[in-house]
C-alpha cells in the first residue's frame, strides 16, 4: 500500500476524494429472503468491526443509514417506496444504468464537514454476483460502502481473497488494513487533499 496505491483507490474525475463514516452504520436490507438478510447483516457487522468503526441500533435523524436493495432489474427500482425521494432522478438514473449493463451502483450523503451520513446500495442481482454467497456478497459490499472509493478501485481486483487451504472468502489483508487506518480518529473524516494518502500509507504500513 504504498501512498501512490492509496491515492489511486480514492481518484476519480473530480481528483482525489476521501470520506468514512462520521456516525455509527444503522444498516438495513430489501429484497432477500431471512436466511440471507442475517447472513449479510453479520458481513456487515464483521466489516464494521474490521474498520474499528461502530453500529447502531437506530440512527436519530434517519433511522437506517446504511441501505442496500437487491433487485433483479433496474426497472424495480421504480416500484420502491418513496425511492424517489432519496433520489429526485430516479428515472434518469434507471436509464444510466440499464444503458451500462451495471450490475451495482452507490449513492452517498454527506454530513457538513464532510463525513458520510448515509449510503444507498443497489444491486443487480445478474450475473456472477447472483451465483456469490451471500457472506461474500455482504462482506464484499460492506467494505465498498465503508469509504467513498475511486471508480476504479476494485476493478481489476476484488476487496476479497480465498484463503488457498480453501473456506470462506475474506478481506485481502491491505484492504483490512487500509479500513482500519481509514478510521483512525485523529485522521479527518474527509478529505480531498492527495497528501492525505500519504497519512494513510504510512499507517497502513
Amino acid at each position: 500500500m504504498t501512498p501512490d496505491a492509496v491515492t489511486a483507490l480514492f481518484t476519480g474525475p473530480a481528483g482525489y476524494r476521501f470520506a468514512r463514516w462520521s456516525r455509527p452504520i444503522v444498516p438495513v436490507v430489501f429484497g432477500v429472503e431471512n436466511d440471507s438478510l442475517e447472513v449479510l447483516k453479520a458481513a456487515i457487522e464483521a466489516s464494521v468491526f474490521a474498520a474499528g468503526h461502530k453500529m447502531a441500533e437506530t440512527d436519530p435523524e434517519l433511522g437506517a443509514n446504511l441501505m442496500l436493495f437487491f433487485m433483479r432489474d433496474w426497472r424495480d427500482l421504480a416500484g420502491i417506496d418513496n425511492l424517489d425521494r432519496m433520489i429526485p432522478d430516479r428515472d434518469r438514473l434507471v436509464g444510466r444504468l440499464e444503458d451500462a449493463n451495471a450490475l451495482q451502483y452507490r449513492l452517498f450523503r454527506f454530513d457538513q464537514d464532510g463525513g458520510i451520513k448515509a449510503a444507498f446500495v443497489f444491486l443487480r442481482m445478474a450475473g456472477a454476483m447472483a451465483l456469490q454467497p451471500a457472506a461474500e456478497l455482504g462482506l464484499e459490499q460492506a467494505v465498498k460502502a465503508l469509504l467513498t472509493w475511486g471508480p476504479e478501485a476494485f476493478a481489476a481486483q476484488s476487496p476479497l481473497v480465498r484463503p488457498e487451504a480453501g473456506g470462506d472468502a475474506v478481506l485481502r489483508p491491505e484492504i483490512a488494513s487500509l479500513l482500519a487506518a481509514a478510521y483512525d480518529p485523529i485522521l479527518p473524516s474527509a478529505s480531498a487533499d492527495p497528501s492525505h494518502a500519504l497519512r494513510l500509507s504510512a499507517r497502513v504500513a
